[in-house]
């Protein structure tokens, strides 16, 4: 979802010329293009950055 913001975002940043009145379609491309690398950046922290080791994994100590 967040590469398909930027990419709507891009196209209306720099690929439209149609205006409408009322709307700056540069302004929501350019906020579209800021919300899906903010949302990537996101993703990618929390697909990176959470410890995937199973409980089981941790090392135990033994007390003898």
């Amino acid at each position: 979802m967040s590469i398909f913001l930027i990419a709507v975002g891009a196209v209306l940043r720099y690929a439209v010329t149609v205006t409408v009145s009322g709307v700056e379609l540069q302004t929501v491309g350019l906020i579209l293009m800021i919300v899906g690398i903010i949302g990537l950046v996101i993703s990618l922290a929390v697909m990176f950055g959470t410890d995937r080791r199973r409980p089981d994994d941790y090392p135990t100590r033994r007390y003898d």
